[in-house]
């Protein structure tokens, strides 16, 4: 199969969808690759890396015009032009952006397999993890950077001082992102409370990260009281391939102090905290009720060579599949088959179709793919 690797051109992406070594991987089975010039400089690879790997160096419209396309984040309005009836692997998100893109997929009649919605044999989604540790990890570490007074912060340090912890950390989730997050604040020295669902997700914490988090099962009034003394509450809410809901109202977050930070990583989904919008690494933060806002789309994308690596690692497997059987390889798989987001003109995947209203667009899977 011709497979084409794709620039990312979303503000400060520089995540590429393969490294050199998976390029190679495909080459030894004998698929083409064509690297569109310049796709892994972001992330340290440069276009003789992908040349000597076996690929060929190519245009922005040559790489797109190819059977199978790789990417790393969700097509952009400048790249709609290039969609057609072919399969792109790459994250969409698309309950959570404009319906635009939706639109364009349905339009070229682009197969969309999505990262984010792909599950394996024991339901969780392996696609999504790695990115989901990287934006936990970073989202108290840009948490305790906009807490500092210079930064329009309240002046809390997250952190251990002669053994005594201080600033207080809120995260709102208790899966991969809000694991990593509390796992990093722990590991800096501040107070961790996490809201979760279920009472042995608490007890898994605890377990595995430290005794001292305060586990709560998550309702309107807990949070509520806990917000009124937190520095950096973190937003880590997922419904897999759905519009995340708000756990956090505007109200709530007029009861916390000035100078505090949010860091809503559900952002991609459109956010779980109703005071949240989209904004960019170049404009990462806005203020709202005193309140500092980041709520940045492609977090990841700050640390582009790990992310990369991580993403690579995770991703490689199902690339293969699709390569040398095309959506064939989701015959056998119902995991892989929820990745399928987009077919044939109609939307496959119903949270999305319930997100924008539009359930007359929605058909079941076809029972097989040849």
């Amino acid at each position: 199969m011709q497979l084409g690797l794709i620039k990312e051109i979303k503000t400060k992406e520089n995540r590429v969808g393969l490294t050199p070594i998976g390029v190679a991987a495909l080459i030894a089975r004998q698929h083409q690759v064509y690297v569109e010039q310049g796709a892994g400089l972001g992330s340290g690879f440069s276009d003789a890396a992908y040349q000597d790997a076996g690929a060929q160096i190519v245009s922005t419209a040559e790489a797109w015009d190819k059977e199978l396309v790789v990417k790393v984040k969700e097509p952009i309005a400048a790249e709609y032009a290039f969609l057609k009836q072919q399969i792109v692997f790459t994250y969409f998100h698309l309950a959570g952006v404009p319906w635009e893109l939706t639109a364009a997929l349905l339009a070229g009649k682009t197969s969309a397999v999505a990262y984010e919605t792909l599950e394996d044999a024991n339901h969780r989604l392996p696609l999504l993890a790695p990115m989901s540790a990287v934006a936990g990890n970073m989202a108290v570490q840009m948490g305790s950077h906009y807490l500092a007074a210079y930064h329009g912060g309240k002046g809390m340090m997250l952190g251990s001082v002669l053994g005594k912890r201080y600033g207080k950390v809120l995260i709102i989730g208790d899966g991969v992102v809000g694991s990593h997050a509390a796992a990093t604040a722990i590991g800096l020295g501040a107070n961790v409370a996490v809201a979760g669902l279920f009472p042995e997700a608490g007890e898994r914490l605890r377990r595995v990260i430290s005794p001292e988090i305060d586990f709560f099962i998550s309702d309107s009034a807990a949070i509520t009281e806990h917000l009124r003394d937190t520095d950096l509450l973190v937003g880590a809410v997922l419904v897999p391939g759905a519009r995340a809901q708000h756990i956090i109202s505007e109200d709530m977050v007029k009861t916390m102090q000035p100078g505090s930070v949010i860091v809503d990583v559900s952002i991609d989904q459109g956010g779980c905290i109703e005071t949240a919008h989209a904004t960019t690494h170049d404009a990462p933060v806005y203020v709202k009720h005193g309140v500092i806002h980041y709520c940045v789309g492609n977090m990841p994308g700050a640390y582009p060579r790990t992310s990369t690596l991580a993403l690579t690692d995770a991703t490689l497997p199902y690339v293969l599949q699709l390569a040398d059987q095309g959506l064939a390889a989701l015959n056998a798989d119902t995991g892989f088959s929820k990745a399928l987001n987009t077919y044939q003109g109609y939307i496959t995947y119903k949270p999305v179709a319930e997100a924008f209203g539009i359930l007359d667009q929605y058909r079941e899977l076809p029972a097989s793919f040849t």
